[in-house]
């Protein structure tokens, strides 16, 4: 199987200088390695020509964000698994084996997560996939060692390989003729949970998505977006909204809009409690952005089958703030 390793690359030289080397180290004799450079005004690609001569560039026009960068990128770049990889990402040795393995022995299963740990805290899961993600009644995401904040410490309690709902766009495998099928990552959503909308779209087709215990990388996260920037905050509460009008089943759909009105109005409050006003801002501008797009989006939603029952759990801001479950398998 033909695998290309693509890192986003937005002036991240540092970030490159840090974390390629164990990419290349690791990964070169079983795929190749790209950087797609999203219009850097930085060195960066002075600096992996002159280090780094195997790893192919390609080079995007403008800085679209993950969504269009990716989009852009992967036109150019001919394989048969794409592994999306950010450039804050160490991965391990034999990381590839076991997912590529998963890809040939099952054969509906479009996209692939591994184990993704905090590279700041080599013990702990990382915010963003831990072991493998779910969403839960309302549309908000979470995932098997991680619970809103709540960062489980790995003891090998996800080692196995299992059916998740999505995956994490910080390293995420995909059949690249399933990602051009499903037309790659919605760009309206610019950057955070396109990952989210992309692993549902390919649900509602019919194919599964796998998390493979086996292969581990290390996460620093916020590299490119820090997680007390407001504008993650907007995009988040955001991006998650346009994800409910877009896929949520017709049943749950009315319900779902109206309690998740109500639940971001008290997250709002929350920031506010805990003098942060501008994550309170930020959580204002995301609704009238989402008012702004709800009809584009609803026209979105009428071209996808909707075939998924997505909530395997009931409320997990339910369970994690009022009952104090803050770890996966508390939940019911």
């Amino acid at each position: 199987m033909k695998t290309a390793i693509v890192i986003l690359n937005w002036n991240g030289k540092k970030l490159l200088e840090q974390f390629l080397p164990s990419v290349v180290n690791f990964s070169s004799q079983e795929a190749e390695v790209y950087v797609a450079d999203n219009a850097s005004t930085d060195d960066s690609i002075e600096f992996i020509k002159q280090n780094y001569p195997t790893v192919k560039i390609v080079k995007n026009s403008i800085n679209g964000g993950y969504a269009k960068g990716y989009n852009d990128a992967l036109q150019h770049i001919d394989a048969d698994i794409y592994c999306l990889v950010n450039s804050d990402i160490e991965v391990t040795k034999n990381w590839l084996t076991p997912i590529l393995t998963t890809f040939k022995t099952a054969p509906n299963t479009a996209i692939i997560q591994p184990k993704i740990l905090d590279f700041k805290d080599k013990s702990k899961f990382e915010y963003a996939g831990a072991g493998g993600g779910f969403i839960d009644l309302y549309g908000y995401p979470y995932c098997r060692g991680r619970i809103f904040n709540h960062l489980e410490t790995d003891n090998g309690q996800f080692n196995d390989t299992t059916d998740i709902f999505w995956a994490s766009g910080a390293c995420l495998f995909i059949r690249s003729e399933v990602y051009h099928q499903l037309q790659g990552f919605d760009e309206d959503y610019f950057a955070h949970q396109e990952e989210i909308d992309l692993c549902w779209r390919a649900k509602n087709e019919g194919f599964d998505i796998k998390y493979v215990g086996d292969s581990t990388v290390y996460h620093v996260g916020g590299a490119t977006l820090e997680a007390i920037n407001p504008k993650k905050t907007y995009l988040n509460f955001r991006n998650s909204l346009l994800n409910v009008v877009k896929n949520v089943p017709r049943k749950w759909f009315l319900f779902v809009i109206f309690s998740r009105l109500i639940l971001d109005g008290i997250a709002g409050l929350k920031f506010l409690a805990e003098l942060k006003p501008k994550h309170t801002l930020a959580i204002l501008k995301a609704h009238i952005s989402f008012y702004a797009n709800f009809f584009k989006f609803l026209g979105k939603r009428k071209k996808l089958q909707k075939k998924v029952d997505y909530n395997k759990h009931t409320s997990v801001v339910w369970q994690c703030y009022a009952l104090g479950k803050t770890a996966f398998k508390e939940l019911k």
